[in-house]
C-alpha cells in the first residue's frame, strides 16, 4: 500500500540510507543513487535522525514498515511533547494542554503533510527548543552568578544539540521554527518591553552559547549541503505554484470530517492543506484574542500568526484559483539565499501552534473561572469548531511488491554490496517505483538516475531527476509505446556506452510484472543478447560479473 507514490519512493529510500550509518556510511553525498554522480542528501530533506531510529526496523521488516510507523509515530510524539509544554511549562489545564497537543499533533496541514513528507511531520523536537527559549527567558536575574552562568549555559547548550538534530531530522521545520521564534519574540518586546527587557541578558547569552555549539557542529555539513558535490543553489520548487489560495483558509480540508474533494483544486497536491482550517475554527480564534487579548503571549502568538499566514500566500495572492495582480509579502523574500528553498505554503504550518496555544489559553482560562456557565460553554465551543476538522484515514493505493530477487537476497549474485545495478526501465521523476527495488535491499547496490533534487538545470540550477541516458531514454519508450524499435549497431554501441558510463554489474528486468515487459525483454536482447532468468526477474551481467 501507498499513499503518495512517488514521495514515498524516495522517502523510504532515504530511510533504507538513514539506517547505513550503523554500518559506517557517514557520508553526506550518496552514490547509491543517481550513480554514478550520487546526490546530496541534505539537499533532498535526507531524515537521516528517521534512518538512524527506525534502522532496527528497517533491517528486519523492511523500509515500507518504517515509513508507516513513522507517519504514526511522528503525529503522536508532536502531540505528546506540546501536551508536556503546555501542561508544564506554560502550566495550563490538562484538558486544554490535551486539546491544544492533539491540535497541533492532527490539524488538516499535518495530517495532509503525512502523504509522505515525514521530515515535516517530524515536529517532536520543536517544543524542546520551544522549552528552551522559555526557560532561558525566565531565568531569573537575582540568582548567584555562578548558578546563573550554569542555567543560561546548560540551557543554551542543549538549545544547541537539539538545533543540530532537528537540522538532520527535518531542516524546513527548523527554518520555520526560528523564524517563528525570532519573530515572536520581537513582536513580544514590543508589546511588553520591561519584561523583555529582563528577558534579554540571559536569552542572548544562551543563544550565544546554542549557537556557538551548532555552528561548530554543523559547520562541515551546511558546508556539504550549500557549496559541496551535488549541491543546488536555489529551491526547484516556483514559490508562485506553491502558494497559499486565500480561500483555503476558511475551507475545510478533503482530508477532514467536513471536508468535500472539490476544495482539492485550492492547493497544489495531496500533501498541502495546510490553511484549511475552516469558518468555525477562525472565529473562535478571532473571540479568543479579543478576550484575552491582555495576555503578551496570546497577542504576540495573534500578530505572529497574521504575518505568517501573509506569507503563505507568496509572491502573487490567488484567491478561489484565480491569480490576482496584488502582490503578497512574501514578493520582498522571494529570491533570497536559504529562503528560496522554503515553500511559500508552508509558512501556514506555523499557524497550527499558533492556534494551538490560544484555543489551549482559552480553554484554561474558562476552566479556571468561578463560573459555572464559562467553565461548560466555553470548552463546548472550541470542541464544535474542532469537530469539523476531526481527520479522516489517509487514502492509499495499492503497488506491486518488490520482486523476490531483492527481497530474498539474490541480487548479491550479479553486483556486490555497492555496486550498481540497473533497473529496466530506469527510475525517473515520473516514475519511480524501481527505486524501491534498491530499498528492499537496504540501499545496499547504486542506482542510476531516480526522483531526487539535483543540480541538472540550465546554470547548475536545481532540477528534480536527471537527463536520462540514450539507453533509458529508449526503455522509456519501449514501457509507453508497447512498440519495439528496430535496434541497430548504433543502438548497441550507445547501450554498451551508457552501461560503461554507469559502471553497472548488471541490468534486471522484472517483465513478467512490468507493462509491456515482453516487448522490453525484447529490446534488451536484441541490445545486449539473451538474458538469464534468476528467481522473478531476467538478469544481464555486465564486467564479468
Amino acid at each position: 500500500m501507498a499513499l503518495n507514490p512517488h514521495d514515498q519512493a524516495l522517502v523510504e529510500w532515504l530511510l533504507a540510507q538513514g539506517g547505513r550509518f550503523w554500518t559506517g556510511d557517514l557520508h553526506l553525498v550518496s552514490h547509491l543513487l543517481n550513480a554514478p554522480d550520487g546526490i546530496n542528501l541534505l539537499s533532498n530533506a535526507s531524515m537521516v535522525v528517521l534512518g538512524v531510529i527506525l534502522a532496527p526496523v528497517t533491517f528486519t521488516l523492511g523500509a515500507p514498515v518504517s515509513f508507516a510507523i513513522a507517519v504514526a509515530g511522528n503525529l503522536a510524539a508532536t502531540g505528546i511533547a506540546w501536551y508536556l509544554l503546555l501542561s508544564r511549562t506554560l502550566r495550563l489545564h490538562r484538558a486544554a494542554a490535551a486539546t491544544g497537543a492533539a491540535f497541533c499533533a492532527y490539524a488538516p496541514g499535518m495530517v495532509s503533510q503525512a502523504n509522505a513528507h515525514l521530515h515535516i511531520t517530524a515536529q517532536w523536537l520543536v517544543p524542546a527548543v520551544v522549552w528552551c527559549v522559555v526557560r532561558l527567558a525566565r531565568t531569573p536575574g537575582d540568582l548567584p552568578r555562578l548558578r546563573w552562568m550554569r542555567r543560561v549555559a546548560g540551557t543554551g547548550a542543549l538549545l544547541g544539540a537539539i538545533v543540530c538534530v532537528q537540522l538532520f531530522l527535518g531542516e524546513e521545520v527548523l527554518f520555520l521554527t526560528a523564524a517563528t521564534l525570532a519573530l515572536f519574540c520581537l513582536v513580544y518586546a514590543l508589546i511588553t518591553p520591561k519584561r523583555a527587557g529582563r528577558a534579554f541578558r540571559p536569552l542572548a547569552s544562551g543563544l550565544a552559547v546554542g549557537a556557538t555549539l551548532a555552528v561548530l557542529v554543523l559547520a562541515y555539513p551546511l558546508s556539504v549541503q550549500f557549496s559541496g558535490p551535488q549541491h543546488v543553489p536555489n529551491g526547484p520548487f516556483s514559490p508562485d505554484f506553491f502558494s497559499a489560495d486565500l480561500r483555503g483558509f476558511w475551507s475545510f480540508s478533503p482530508l477532514s470530517w467536513f471536508g468535500i474533494p472539490a476544495a482539492a483544486r485550492l492547493v497544489s497536491g495531496p500533501a498541502e492543506y495546510n490553511t484549511f482550517f475552516g469558518v468555525p475554527l477562525l472565529l473562535v480564534i478571532v473571540g479568543a484574542v479579543g478576550w484575552l487579548w491582555r495576555r503578551p503571549v496570546v497577542l504576540a502568538s495573534a500578530v505572529t500568526g497574521l504575518i505568517m499566514a501573509a506569507l503563505a500566500l507568496g509572491p502573487r495572492i490567488v484567491v478561489n484559483g484565480t491569480r490576482t495582480g496584488q502582490s503578497g509579502p512574501y514578493r520582498l523574500l522571494h529570491g533570497l539565499p536559504v529562503i528560496d528553498g522554503a515553500l511559500p505554503t508552508r509558512f501556514a504550518l506555523v499557524l497550527i501552534p499558533v492556534f494551538a496555544i490560544v484555543l489551549a489559553m482559552m480553554i484554561d482560562r474558562a476552566l479556571r473561572d468561578d463560573r459555572r456557565d464559562l467553565r461548560l460553554l466555553v470548552p463546548a465551543i472550541a470542541a464544535l469548531a474542532l469537530l469539523p476538522l476531526v481527520p479522516k484515514p489517509l487514502p492509499t493505493i495499492e503497488r506491486a511488491p518488490a520482486p523476490r530477487f531483492f527481497t530474498e537476497g539474490q541480487w548479491r549474485e550479479c553486483v556486490r554490496p555497492g555496486g550498481v545495478l540497473v533497473p529496466a526501465p530506469l527510475p525517473n521523476p515520473g516514475n519511480p517505483d524501481k527505486m524501491r527495488w534498491a530499498t528492499a535491499a537496504n540501499a545496499a547496490f547504486a542506482i542510476p538516475e531516480g526522483f531526487f533534487i539535483g543540480p541538472y538545470a540550465a546554470g547548475g540550477r536545481a532540477s528534480i531527476g536527471i537527463y536520462s541516458r540514450p539507453t533509458s531514454q529508449l526503455l522509456n519508450a519501449v514501457e509507453r509505446t508497447g512498440m519495439v524499435p528496430e535496434i541497430t549497431a548504433a543502438d548497441q554501441d550507445r547501450a554498451r556506452e551508457d552501461i560503461a558510463y554507469w559502471g553497472a554489474s548488471c541490468l534486471v528486468l522484472a517483465d513478467r510484472d512490468q507493462v509491456n515487459g515482453v516487448q522490453l525483454r525484447q529490446t534488451l536482447e536484441a541490445l545486449f543478447g539473451p538474458g538469464r532468468q534468476a528467481a522473478d526477474v531476467t538478469v544481464w551481467r555486465f564486467n564479468g560479473a
